[in-house]
């Protein structure tokens, strides 16, 4: 039997936060021989951890001298709007603050692995083009493991060997942390406004996400969208190197870039305007953002020395991700499309384009600026119907554009009223893309699409009876 693999032997740990990513780290530390004390504000996390053996010590109190390092969870600030305390203690004693993605690079290379690592970020699309590249080196027979803020957190992923390769989505809050790991192929999608309240302003929100090219050199590629004025200037910025800058859209044509253009995936890095893949008709990528996920995802697989063929093969067969456009039902001629993950007015944005005209169910609790920025989309609104701690506002919005609109209060309340004014003007479309938040009624986007998923099934009961 070989001896247990231990790269953190020796070495003490806090772990504060121990939800979907904290619980995971932690005792993925122990595993690998290090002393762990963690933390969560929560007690019935406290209680999952203790279940699970980890130790726990309120971080608050600790000493923390001593120790390697604070694994602090993503969603717990260490800087702005304001640190956590524990973050502030930390600090304080000089003990680094880490990103559980570095602590994967240096388990990875303490087993002697050189495995590679794709990075993946933006405001919108990282999911989709995460699952998207996974499947894609999955199909060429490439060993890979997928996570990070997608799915399993980054430390707790299998170790690959020489021929694998990790593919990590990468947050904002994620990527601000990083010190250490180097991504053989990087992408960053797209930029717009989001959790300002955490990196200040849209200057300090771009510079966290620009990270992720931090520490490449010549060997690796860092893929750029150039659909937005804030993505173009940071491409412009990479196009000095040291990486090879590959330039991506799902507009239109970037020459020597991966784009689509007319329903076209094209691979013209050489200036051969080479086909991959037809995107037309494809029911898991519509609109021109997932046109830009498709394209990033072939760059980021063609850097790594994916066939053109294999890219094309995995495209074809990709079935999307979960509450993202994902068609629900189709019930007395409506069509029901369930986008919770759309939290700002920029995702959902990028699904109300798909649809010429559609009976919208929006709300929650709102980011910056609302949905003002949604005006020119608001004609091809039917009726909005209203949800959660922003129907007064959106309601005012709406009114002021003459936007037919319906203050429903829940998530079940709305899709009751769309429903039933959706039927009159059958075919129609029944379009779940909030612009919000979710946590003033549910614990997550999930949570609030499942939500959306039992109440259609409810209806398409009602209606088969």
């Amino acid at each position: 039997m070989s001896a247990p693999f231990t790269p953190f032997a020796g070495e003490r740990y806090a772990v504060m936060g121990l939800g979907r990513s904290g619980l995971p780290v932690a005792r993925a530390l122990l595993a690998y021989g290090a002393d762990v004390v963690a933390w969560d504000d929560s007690e019935a996390s406290r209680r999952a951890a203790a279940e699970a053996g980890v130790p726990l010590a309120d971080l608050g109190a600790v000493e923390l001298r001593g120790f390697d390092g604070l694994v602090l969870s993503p969603g717990i600030p260490h800087r702005l709007p304001a640190p956590h305390p524990v973050a502030a203690r930390a600090l304080a004693a000089g003990m680094p603050i880490l990103a559980e993605a570095d602590l994967l690079w240096r388990a990875v290379r303490g087993r002697g692995s050189r495995a590679r690592f794709v990075g993946i970020t933006g405001t919108n699309g990282k999911s989709t083009t995460t699952a998207l590249t996974a499947i894609i080196l999955a199909r060429a027979g490439t060993p890979v493991e997928v996570g990070g803020n997608f799915g399993t957190p980054a430390l707790a992923l299998k170790i690959l060997g020489d021929d694998g390769v990790y593919v990590l989505e990468m947050s904002s809050y994620a990527l601000e942390r990083l010190a250490a790991i180097r991504f053989d192929a990087a992408a960053m999608l797209n930029l717009s406004p989001d959790h300002l309240d955490r990196h200040g302003d849209m200057a300090g929100y771009a510079a966290a996400k620009r990270r992720i090219f931090d520490r490449q050199d010549a060997a690796c590629t860092a893929v750029v969208g150039v659909d937005d004025a804030w993505s173009r200037a940071m491409a412009e910025d990479l196009a000095r190197g040291p990486a090879r800058l590959v330039r991506i859209s799902g507009e239109g044509a970037v020459p020597g870039g991966v784009y689509v253009e007319n329903g076209r995936l094209i691979d013209d890095r050489d200036a051969l305007r080479l086909r991959i893949a037809s995107l037309m008709g494809h029911r898991a990528l519509p609109g021109p953002h997932n046109a830009q996920n498709a394209a990033a995802a072939a760059a980021l697989a063609l850097a790594l020395g994916v066939a053109r063929e294999d890219i094309a093969s995995a495209i074809a067969t990709f079935a999307g991700l979960p509450h993202r456009q994902e068609r629900v039902a189709e019930i007395d001629g409506v069509v029901f499309i369930n986008d919770s993950k759309a939290t700002n007015a920029d995702s959902a944005a990028r699904a109300m384009a798909c649809y010429d005209r559609f009976h919208w169910i929006a709300g929650g609790r709102a980011k910056a600026g609302g949905i003002a920025s949604l005006a020119a989309l608001f004609p091809r609104v039917a009726r909005a119907y209203l949800i959660g701690e922003a129907a007064e506002d959106f309601a005012h919005t709406l009114a002021a554009a003459g936007v037919p609109h319906t203050v429903c209060g829940t998530l079940e309340n709305a899709v009751r009223a769309a429903f039933a004014a959706a039927r009159r003007d059958a075919p129609a479309i029944v379009l779940l893309s909030p612009a919000c938040a979710s946590f003033d009624q549910f614990s997550g986007f999930e949570a609030r699409g499942e939500a959306f998923r039992r109440l259609v099934a409810s209806l398409r009961a009602r209606a088969s009876a």
